[in-house]
């Protein structure tokens, strides 16, 4: 337990001080092996047992089809198509903001590739309307977090390989409540553009909406695709990510002739360096929650939960374990490979429904992205908008406070993430 402890302080300390990822995380494990006397047997397997979860294979396929799509000059046509359909709202560019997110979120399942590729387009945008810099990148940095949500989501397949859930039932608990909290969003932008006097973005044409369709259907084709086939079986997760890289690389080069062998060959390099880096992290983040399982730390989690828990109340140990997620996020980057071989014994000894908690966790994901001290969502926004960090933070309060607030719904009606699978189930 002593070398438990000391493993976790060392890597609190160096992630605090901005010490690379990985760097930090194969500190603690080599601290917390070593003090277990063990390492050297049984780092190297468990390790490798970490890197060989079949899903693992789907995370680089998805990561090189979010870089086709986003380098494939797909975010003008889907912010032209969100402006068609909600441009003629109050504050009607600041709802094209989030609608554009919802879209982009569930082509690329990523916040900063939805941030990389929605950001450089909507806070300009915004700013040339009169919408106040740091609004703007609030407003980005937060709509982003639908990403993850929406299907396909990098962070379900990283969730889908530590605890072994089917990813086709994460794909589907993320989409009800990915498109709820767009609404939630659009919601508060309604109260401030009425608070605040901002006026409709455009006027409403239905030709306009049906030429703006038509522009982007074809980006909305390997969304319904991937989770219908992985639904109906017809794909493994795998296979879904081959069919979205063939599908990404037709789109962007034949159809839309937008991307060219040098933003190609920069996809692949981008797509390479994350997957390695994710990989490496995820294999010592098996190493490490193997060291503290033998530490017999998830036990002394459960203790400790338990005694917050009034009343043997399950809400309350869901609560729990997500604060601490949300507390691991505000300084893990990723938080799923580091966070879920540690606590994953604890969610199974509280019989936790592990797809609602997929579901809740990658929400926690999108709180800690945009609370201090890392609060990457805010930077990248940020700087994108060219406005102070702390600016964006205050702007953001609203839209975090929403967030938290859906947060604990989420949990207290858990048939919000688990209605959709068990109705494809049956």
């Amino acid at each position: 337990m002593i070398g438990a402890a000391v493993s976790m302080v060392v890597l609190c300390t160096l992630l605090v001080l901005r010490v690379p990822m990985i760097i930090s995380i194969c500190s603690a494990v080599i601290l917390n092996f070593y003090f277990s006397g063990a390492w050297a047997l049984t780092l190297p397997q468990t390790m490798i047992s970490g890197m060989s979860r079949f899903v693992l294979i789907a995370l680089p396929l998805f990561v090189l089809a979010g870089g086709l799509m986003n380098a494939g000059g797909i975010s003008a046509r889907l912010f032209e198509f969100a402006r068609s359909i909600v441009g003629q709202f109050r504050g009607g560019l600041a709802h094209v903001n989030v609608v554009t997110s919802m879209f982009f979120g569930g082509m690329i399942g990523s916040s900063t590739a939805d941030l990389a590729g929605t950001g450089s387009i909507v806070i300009p945008a915004m700013k040339a309307n009169k919408y106040p810099a740091d609004f703007a990148a609030a407003l980005t940095a937060s709509s982003s977090g639908i990403g993850p949500l929406i299907p396909p989501s990098s962070p379900m397949i990283l969730y889908s390989a530590v605890t072994g859930v089917s990813l086709g039932s994460l794909f589907l608990a993320g989409l009800i409540p990915g498109i709820l909290l767009g609404l939630s969003q659009m919601a508060i932008v309604s109260y401030l553009a009425w608070r605040r006097g901002w006026k409709p973005y455009s006027a409403f044409s239905f030709k306009v909406v049906l030429r703006a369709a038509w522009r982007a259907f074809l980006s909305f084709g390997m969304p319904v695709i991937i989770v219908g086939g992985l639904v109906m079986g017809v794909f493994t997760p795998t296979e879904a990510g081959a069919f979205a890289v063939v599908y990404a690389l037709v789109l962007s080069t034949v159809v839309y002739r937008r991307l060219t062998f040098g933003e190609l060959y920069r996809v692949i390099i981008n797509a390479v360096q994350l997957t390695g880096e994710l990989l490496i992290i995820v294999s010592l983040s098996f190493a490490l929650g193997a060291g503290l399982t033998n530490a017999h730390v998830p036990e002394a989690l459960v203790v400790i939960i338990d005694v917050f828990a009034i009343g043997d109340s399950e809400y309350l140990r869901i609560l729990g374990m997500v604060v601490l997620a949300i507390v691991a996020g505000m300084v893990l980057d990723p938080l799923i490979p580091v966070l879920l071989p540690i606590i994953l014994p604890t969610l199974l000894a509280f019989d936790i429904d592990l797809i609602h908690f997929g579901v809740l966790t990658v929400i926690a994901v999108v709180i800690g992205q945009v609370t201090p001290p890392m609060a990457i969502a805010l930077f990248i926004s940020g700087r994108i908008a060219q406005v102070d960090q702390i600016d964006v933070l205050k702007a953001n309060m609203p839209f975090l406070y929403g967030i938290i607030a859906f947060l604990l719904i989420a949990i207290a009606v858990p048939e919000v993430a688990t209605w959709l699978p068990s109705l494809m189930r049956d």
